[in-house]
């Protein structure tokens, strides 16, 4: 079994209330209070859960600024006021950032016993041996 620091369990904790922040912000018509704290505990989990020097480096590479502008773009649209147009910055951003994970958590998902049998469905399966086989969403 993995063992996590106290640190990395804080931060596993911080990006779960995060996502689900993001999500019930989303769910409730776009509330921007909660998808301000949403934004702000996953972005401190992430932090907390892989450091913050490794977390300036992932976000400040050179071919990811473009991608890290969108995100961070995103995240301020939202706090000036439009909810919706500032989430899909952040997700377009979310997707540049983070797309190059994809395959590893849909290989990790597979094997999940529940979850592994909704690839077994011919259209799923096919997609996600699509993007199992890229190697980055660019």
């Amino acid at each position: 079994m993995i063992g996590f620091t106290d640190f990395q369990k804080i931060g596993i904790g911080l990006s779960a209330f995060g996502s689900f922040f993001l999500f019930l912000g989303v769910i409730l018509f776009f509330d921007r209070g909660l998808l301000a704290i949403g934004n702000l505990l996953f972005i401190s989990g992430l932090g907390f859960l892989i450091g913050l020097e490794r977390t300036f480096k992932f976000f400040f590479q050179f071919h990811k600024l473009k991608a890290t502008s969108l995100f961070i773009g995103g995240i301020t649209v939202v706090l000036l006021g439009w909810p919706f147009v500032g989430i899909i910055i952040e997700t377009y951003g979310f997707f540049l950032l983070f797309g190059g994970f994809f395959p590893t958590i849909l290989t990790f998902m597979r094997n999940i016993p529940i979850i592994g049998l909704i690839f077994t469905v011919p259209f799923i399966n096919q997609y996600a041996t699509q993007v199992e086989n890229s190697k980055a969403m660019e």
